[in-house]
Formats: structure tokens, sequence, C-alpha cells
């Protein structure tokens, strides 16, 4: 194999530290705390898998699992949870039906997916107030430690 072709095999990655996750959830619940309403937080690497949660004492039980599904959701998708009805509107509607029978898939808002340098690097979820008063907790977690996405 040439030397082409080894680089077309192996591509750099970037992870988000304890530090990154940490600013995270103290931005999303500094926000929620302004806003008035009592949140759950979660941060996620671009797999889905949990880095950071937490729920606010007096947060909704149920939020605590929406939040982890808008994390997961934008970080699968690479795009924010709200934006993604409107992206598969023009699908076929098993294909909306489909995806939000998955247990770790929804199209409400407050999951902003997470990029670095161009590359996703995972995805914020807030759950506890409207929807939104979530989009713009994740919003502000996203953008207090510089990981949001450039406006589309």
């Amino acid at each position: 194999m040439s030397d082409t072709n080894n680089k077309a095999l192996v591509q750099p990655a970037f992870a988000l530290t304890e530090t990154a996750a940490l600013g995270l959830l103290h931005a999303a619940v500094d926000k929620a705390g302004a806003l008035g309403i009592k949140a759950a937080i979660a941060v996620v690497d671009p797999s889905g898998r949990l880095l950071a949660f937490l729920k606010m004492a007096g947060s909704f039980l149920v939020s605590s699992e929406l939040a982890q599904k808008k994390a997961t959701t934008a970080a699968g998708m690479g795009v924010d949870t709200v934006k993604l009805e409107n992206i598969l509107g023009s699908a076929p509607s098993r294909v909306l039906e489909g995806l939000t029978k998955a247990g770790d898939f929804t199209v409400i808002g407050g999951g902003v997916p997470l990029y670095w340098d161009g590359v996703l690097v995972g995805g914020v979820g807030v759950s506890g107030g409207s929807e939104d008063e979530d989009i713009e907790c994740a919003q502000a977690a996203a953008q207090v430690v510089n990981l949001a996405r450039a406006s589309q």
C-alpha cells in the first residue's frame, strides 16, 4: 500500500477533556439558573457515551433521560436536535417514526453537537424547561467552551 492509501485509513481525533465537560455543565447550570429553571444536563462523546451528567435539585425525573437522549442525538447526527425534524421532513414518514422509536433518539430541542476545529467531539443535552429554554441552555454551554458549530 502506498503512503497515500495508508493516510486514508486513519484519521486524527480530538476528545473532550473532563475540564471541558465540567465547563459545559457549569455553563448550562448558570444559564438554567438565570432562566429560573431546574434542568438535567448531559455531555457525551461522539459515540454517545456519557462523559458528564448533572441533575439540578428539583428538576423533573424525566429530564434526566431526555437530556441524555438530546446529547446522544446531537452527537450521533452532528446537528442540533430541534433542526432534525425539518431535515427529516422530506424523508418518508417511516424514517422519522423509525428513528424516534430508537432508544437514544429525539427531535426535541435542547441537544447541540460539539465541534472542535471542524471535528465532531460530542454533544450536550439539556432538559427541564420549555424547549426554547433547553435550547438556550445547551447553546450557552457550547458557546462558553467555544465548541459550537458556526451558524449554518
